[in-house]
C-alpha cells in the first residue's frame, strides 16, 4: 500500500513540474484552454442576463390602448352676461353691454355601449352647448343626464354606435405604491397619456366637494384632464381625475381622482333615479388622533371619532354619543372621514344597518336607520 503512495505521489509532483515549466516557457500552449474557459464564463454571464431581462417590467401599451378608445374630449360653451348689464343706471352712462360666449375644456370616460359618459360637474356646469370629440375623431353633441355637485360627478349621454366602453374596475383593491395612467385632454393639445404611481389614499379636508375621499396621483394632471380616466395596469378604470395642487397652474406630481367606488353609485343612481338619493346619520366625525383616542378613554388605533350628534336625527335615535370610535359600518371597515361620509352615503334610506364602535374601551354593535340626506343648499354664484 505505502508503495502505491509513494508511486502517486510521484507521479503528482512530476505533472506538477511540467506543468509549471510548460506555463514559464511555453504558456501559448496553455491559451486554447483559457479560451475555452473564458467562453464558458461569457455564456453563463449572458443566461443570466438573458433570465434578469425576463423579470423586467413590462410595457403599459396594453393597458394605454384598452383605456384609450374610451376616454372622450369635452368642449363647451356658455354665455357669460357683463356684470352689471341689468343696472339701468350703467345701460345709461355706457349702454347695453352684449354678452359673450366663453368656451371650456376637459376630458370624460365612456362608461356604458348605450352612450352614458362620466365627467367632472365643473366641466359642464352651466354648459349652454356640450360637444364631445371621441378618439377616433368622430363628434357628437351631449346633453345632461344628471350632475351631482355633492362628489362634482356628472352623467352625459350621446347618440352614437359601436361605442367602447371602458371596464370599471374596484377602487377598494387598489394600494399605494400601484402603477396607473392618467388619460385625458391636457390643454387641448389631444388625448395624452401620462403614467405614475398611487401616492396616497383617502385623501380629504381638500375643499373641493362635500364627499372627499381622493386618490392621490403623481400622474401627470393638468388642466384639461378633468373627468378624464385614472386606469389600473389592465386597462381597468379605478378613478376619475378631478383636481391637481398646484402653485403655477400646471403638475407638480400632485392629483387627485374620484374613485370608482363613488363614481359608480352617483352614475347608477342619476340613470336610475335621475339624482343622487343618499342616505345621512346626521354625525359629525373627525380623524382618530392618539391625543383623542386618550380623551375618550378608547383603545382604537383605526377608525373616525364622533365629535357632534344632530339631535332627533338618525346617529342620536340610535344612542351614538360624541366620543364614539365607528370602526365598522356594515362589513365595511372606515379608515378616514371621508370613508365614513361615503360609506353611510351609500347605503338604502330607511334599512337598518349594524355599526360597531368603541365606547370608553369596550366594544359595541348598534343598529342605526339612516334618513334620506336633505338637500344641500348651495349659494348662488
Amino acid at each position: 500500500m505505502r508503495r502505491y503512495w509513494l508511486l502517486f505521489s510521484q507521479t503528482v509532483t512530476v505533472v506538477l513540474a511540467i506543468y509549471f515549466v510548460v506555463a514559464t516557457l511555453q504558456p501559448q500552449w496553455l491559451k486554447p484552454h483559457i479560451a475555452a474557459l473564458a467562453l464558458a464564463d461569457a455564456n453563463t454571464s449572458l443566461q443570466s442576463d438573458t433570465a434578469d431581462h425576463s423579470h423586467a417590467p413590462a410595457s403599459l401599451r396594453a393597458a394605454a390602448q384598452r383605456a384609450a378608445q374610451s376616454v372622450v374630449s369635452i368642449n363647451t360653451t356658455k354665455t357669460v352676461r357683463a356684470p352689471y348689464a341689468n343696472d339701468p343706471f350703467f345701460q345709461y352712462f355706457f349702454g347695453e353691454s352684449p354678452n359673450r360666449a366663453q368656451s371650456g375644456l376637459g376630458s370624460g370616460v365612456i362608461v356604458n355601449e348605450d352612450g352614458y359618459l362620466l365627467t367632472n360637474n365643473h366641466v359642464i356646469e352651466g354648459a349652454d352647448a356640450i360637444n364631445v370629440t371621441l378618439n377616433d375623431g368622430r363628434e357628437f353633441s351631449a346633453k345632461v343626464v344628471g350632475t351631482d355637485p355633492d362628489s362634482d360627478l356628472a352623467v352625459l349621454k350621446i347618440n352614437a354606435p359601436n361605442l367602447p366602453a371602458i371596464q370599471i374596475g374596484n377602487s377598494e383593491k387598489i394600494a399605494i405604491g400601484d402603477a396607473v395612467l392618467a388619460i385625458g385632454n391636457p390643454f387641448g393639445v389631444g388625448q395624452t397619456v401620462t403614467s405614475g404611481i398611487i401616492s396616497a389614499l383617502g385623501r380629504s379636508h381638500l375643499g373641493l366637494n362635500m364627499y372627499e375621499n381622493f386618490i392621490q396621483t403623481d400622474a401627470a394632471i393638468n388642466p384639461g384632464n378633468s373627468g378624464g380616466a385614472l386606469v389600473d395596469i389592465n386597462g381597468d378604470l379605478v378613478g376619475i381625475n378631478t383636481a391637481i395642487f398646484s402653485q403655477s397652474g400646471g403638475n407638480m406630481g400632485i392629483g387627485f381622482a374620484i374613485p370608482t367606488k363613488t363614481a359608480q353609485f352617483v352614475m347608477d343612481s342619476i340613470i336610475r333615479d335621475g339624482r343622487v338619493i343618499r342616505a345621512w346619520a346626521g354625525l359629525v366625525s373627525d380623524p382618530l388622533t392618539p391625543e383623542l383616542a386618550e380623551a375618550a378613554g378608547v383603545k382604537a388605533t383605526s377608525g373616525v371619532i364622533v365629535t357632534g350628534v344632530l339631535q332627533g336625527g338618525p346617529a342620536a335615535k340610535a344612542g351614538i354619543r360624541p366620543g364614539d370610535v365607528i370602526t365598522l359600518v356594515g362589513k365595511h371597515q372606515v379608515q378616514s372621514v371621508g370613508d365614513l361620509m361615503s360609506t353611510i352615503a351609500g347605503l338604502t334610506p330607511n334599512v337598518p344597518v349594524d355599526i360597531q364602535m368603541e365606547r370608553h374601551g369596550e366594544l359595541q354593535t348598534i343598529s342605526i336607520t339612516p334618513d334620506v340626506k336633505p338637500a344641500t343648499i348651495r349659494n348662488p354664484r
